[in-house]
């Protein structure tokens, strides 16, 4: 017998350092003593958190040596990732994976493809992001605005043929097959502006039968705003499908204040049984190409139409009147409302507004010189533009409800690039936090992550994402709400978000203290739909 416990001693002593090396590596990373905002909108409370194989594997008290890693989050906010819902990172992320200016600012995943504007074959462009490697989680809608140029033969002014709509309805599909979370639209542009509401809800419905969402940049946002919602919520009754209304906005002077019944319109809708939620930028400005100016008709036919409408001495005249008179209908006096933030053919005109340069450049800073200037320009190659038209108490009024998501309505941005973009690519996360949670104090903070974590989530299906609990992605931010600041402003709008301390995805530390560490743990997260 004493044989026996001596050989068990003996096994005992010899795999004891194997266990105690194991328990040391329980975990690859433990959050200590941070306050825990879990996403959900509940009050913070005090918690570690422990990750393992890119998912939480604990939330609570407990022994951190048992970690490769350890971070001190003491008078920090542990929260989860920010999932920006309107991207636009097509062309951008391909060249600048590591995608900064998104998570600087906290973005550890964003869903692209918005406006209408997306990949066709989401086969082909996952495929090549995820060899390529990227650092935050993409997902995409398909666009109608892509779809309709790859489905019909030029001519977009005039309803498909029966043969074009069933080719479109099949680009739909097979982008739902390949991963899409829904179907977006963007009827403020070409060719999408000559789509009529039949067409949508045919598309919108091979989305919404495989677990999609309608997603929108609505006709119009500012003098027939109403209408346009009205449209939205139509297509998504009629289709079947959930409805996201894209950054939802009063974008004309003479409708300020009308948010009001714009939100009581979506609140209706959601009293009814519909779905319907919608996302905004923090700012009183938009950005855009310069086309949205124009009137509509000028784009019809192509290139080679809009070059001929611009340089008929009698139709460009027709186009600056009718120019002058949209900008007039939604109380502005001129076209100076406009800032352009990308001009190729002349950089000094960045970050410079209309009126501006046409006294600058032309002597003459009236309002037809602004529009001819504008004219110049499109025939030039065209422009980006930021075009200021809101008012402070719509967009405060908007992020107060409750169905309102965050979202910067941007793409990846080359901080040593010479454009001057929105700032809102650099600081819309962390202007929520400072602005409109720390001094405004319009919602709590843990609403505000809500709107930027579950919320998002939820509505767009990703449901392993959004919330701190055991078992789901460890997408985390770990900041601190007394001194998270967005640095960006439209004089200098490329400047990165401060405050951050880290920001993890998929468990792996991306962003230490405010420096990337060139790890690309993103993934691309597909829909619902998948096959």
């Amino acid at each position: 017998m004493k044989n026996i416990f001596a050989i068990i001693s003996i096994f005992t002593i010899l795999i004891s350092p194997i266990s105690a090396l194991a328990n040391t590596e329980d975990y690859d990373l433990v959050i200590k003593n941070g306050r825990i905002v879990d996403g959900t909108g509940n009050p913070w409370f005090f918690g570690d958190v422990a990750i393992k194989n890119g998912r939480i594997e604990q939330i609570g008290k407990f022994d951190s040596s048992r970690a490769k890693r350890v971070i001190d989050a003491k008078n920090q906010i542990v929260a989860p990732g920010f999932i920006d819902v309107h991207g636009h990172i097509e062309g951008g992320i391909e060249k600048l994976p590591l995608s900064e200016n998104m998570l600087q600012m906290g973005v550890t995943s964003i869903i692209t493809g918005n406006c209408g504007f997306s990949e066709t074959s989401l086969k082909d462009w996952f495929t090549k992001l995820e060899k390529l490697g990227i650092s935050m989680n993409v997902a995409s809608l398909i666009g109608h605005n892509a779809v309709r140029k790859k489905g019909m033969n030029g001519d977009f002014d005039r309803p498909p043929t029966a043969a074009e709509l069933s080719k479109m309805r099949e680009i739909v599909a097979s982008a739902m097959k390949d991963g899409a979370v829904g179907f977006s639209t963007g009827l403020e542009y070409v060719p999408g502006i000559y789509a009529k509401t039949d067409e949508i809800v045919e598309l919108a419905k091979e989305s919404g039968s495989r677990g999609g969402i309608y997603t929108t940049h609505m006709r119009d946002e500012g003098i027939v705003v109403e209408e346009a919602i009205a449209e939205s919520l139509k297509v998504g009754e009629l289709a079947n499908s959930p409805v996201q209304i894209s950054h939802f906005k009063i974008s004309a002077k003479k409708r300020w204040g009308f948010s009001q019944t714009t939100l009581e319109m979506v609140e209706n809708a959601r009293q009814k049984g519909h779905q319907v939620t919608i996302d905004q930028y923090l700012y009183t400005a938009g950005a855009t190409y310069i086309d949205i100016i124009f009137p509509a008709w000028v784009f019809d036919g192509g290139e080679a139409k809009v070059k001929e409408n611009l340089t008929n001495p009698e139709t460009r005249i027709r186009v600056r009147d009718e120019m002058l008179e949209k900008a007039a209908k939604q109380g502005f006096e001129d076209v100076n409302f406009v800032q352009i933030t990308n001009y190729e053919k002349n950089p000094a005109f960045i970050g410079k507004r209309l009126k501006e340069i046409a006294k600058e450049f032309k002597n003459d800073d009236s309002p037809k010189a602004q529009a001819e200037l504008a004219i110049e320009m499109r025939l030039n190659g065209g422009a980006g533009v930021i075009v200021h038209k809101m008012s402070d108490d719509d967009v405060d009024r908007i992020f107060k409800k409750p169905f309102t998501m965050i979202a910067a309505d941007a793409g990846i941005l080359d901080i040593n690039s010479s454009t001057s973009p929105h700032p809102r690519g650099f600081g819309n996360n962390a202007r929520v936090l400072a602005k409109y949670v720390r001094e405004k104090k319009l919602v709590s903070l843990e609403e505000s992550i809500r709107k930027m974590a579950s919320l998002p989530a939820q509505t767009f299906g990703l449901w392993d994402r959004g919330i701190l609990r055991k078992g789901m992605a460890a997408d985390i931010v770990i900041f601190d709400e007394n001194t998270v600041t967005d640095n960006a402003t439209f004089q200098q709008p490329k400047q990165f978000a401060t405050g951050f301390s880290y920001i993890i995805v998929n468990g792996q530390v991306t962003v230490e203290n405010g420096k990337h560490s060139s790890i690309k743990a993103g993934r691309i997260l597909r829909g619902k739909g998948t096959e």
